[in-house]
This record gives C-alpha cells, structure tokens and sequence, in this order.
C-alpha cells in the first residue's frame, strides 16, 4: 500500500475515533483501525509504538504521522 493510502486510511481511523469524544488512547486506536481490511498488519504492529497514555485528536494525528513515514523511509512501506 502506497504512502498515502496508509496515511489516508489511518486520517480516517482517527476521525473515526474523535467523533465522539476529545481526547483517545492507543487502545481506542489499534480497535477502530483493526476493522479497516485496508491496513497492513504491519502498520497496526507500528501503533504499538506509540506511548500508551490519553491524546487529543492532533497530537494523535501527529504522532501517527510520523510512525507511519519513519517506517515508510526505512524502506518497508505498509
């Protein structure tokens, strides 16, 4: 999956997420985005990188961003 749909799809996870409330965990996340059938097994091992502690959507956003081009940089796109 090229960069941006797994950007894209992990955009609409968050979304998902804060629809209805301000702040979110890790857990909350790794739930929504494993019913997306678009996201690679390797991208939900990634979230697990992610400090296990409440977020407010942007921060969140921020940090998912940054997980996911690391890991694309590094060469093992997903």
């Amino acid at each position: 999956m090229a960069e941006h749909s797994v950007l894209d799809e992990m955009r609409q996870v968050i979304d998902e997420v804060f629809r209805d409330r301000e702040v979110a965990t890790r857990r909350d996340v790794y739930s929504r985005a494993s019913e997306h059938i678009n996201i690679p097994a390797e991208t939900m091992a990634r979230l697990n990188e992610l400090p296990d502690r409440s977020y407010r959507k942007e921060e969140l956003a921020a940090e998912v961003d940054r997980i996911v081009r690391e890991w694309i940089e590094q060469g093992e796109p997903g």
